[in-house]
Order: C-alpha cells, then structure tokens, then sequence
C-alpha cells in the first residue's frame, strides 16, 4: 500500500469540515501520512484510562486529543485567513505549496 502525501504538515491551522469540532480551527500537532490521518490540538478529545507509570505516577482518567482523518480538515491560509486549498509553485528551484485562493506561498522557504 502506498503512502498518501497529506496536504497538511506539522504545524499549519486547519479547519476542521466535519464531525463534532466542524468550523473550528486548530493547529495541527502530528501528521501520520501512513495511516492518513492528522491530530489537531484542542480537537476530538478522548478519555484514556491509564495504569500508573512513570509518566503518569497516579494513573487514572486523562484526556488528549485522538487522530482523524486527514479529509475532514482543510487548510487556512496564514495570509488570507481563508481556508483553502493548494497548488504548487515553483521559487528558487523548488516545489512549495501557494494558496488557491490569494495565490500567496504558504511553506516558508529558508
């Protein structure tokens, strides 16, 4: 099975298009492009009971946020504000993602 390429990275704020959290924004914390899914801070939160380790010394109920689909959420552009989605343009050489809407260039080159 071949990987998907995701059109979010780390990073980014996205809009979330369906589900219990449709019309927020967050920003996503993971991107897992095997599994085609994303993490999105402050979206799908789940309940995980946990045994006491080390990292959680007393254990019990904590709440973290779960992967969705990658589908359900849609770029915002940092200059527009608009979500949106992308193409490629070519700048110095290189393959970087620009907005559909604006045109503006979203990946910061370096």
């Amino acid at each position: 099975m071949a990987i998907a390429k995701l059109h979010v990275k780390k990073g980014d704020t996205v809009l979330v298009l369906s589900g219990k959290d449709k019309g927020k924004q967050g920003k996503v914390l993971q991107a897992l492009p095997k599994k085609n899914k994303v993490v999105v801070e402050g979206m799908n939160k789940v309940k995980r009971h946990t045994r006491p380790n080390q990292n959680v010394p007393q254990g019990g109920i904590i709440t973290k946020e779960a992967p969705f689909f990658a589908s359900k959420v849609m770029l915002v552009c940092p200059a527009c504000g608009k979500a949106t989605r992308t193409g490629k343009k070519e700048v110095n050489g290189k393959q970087v993602r620009a907005c559909k809407k604006c045109g503006e260039v979203i990946d910061q080159t370096k």
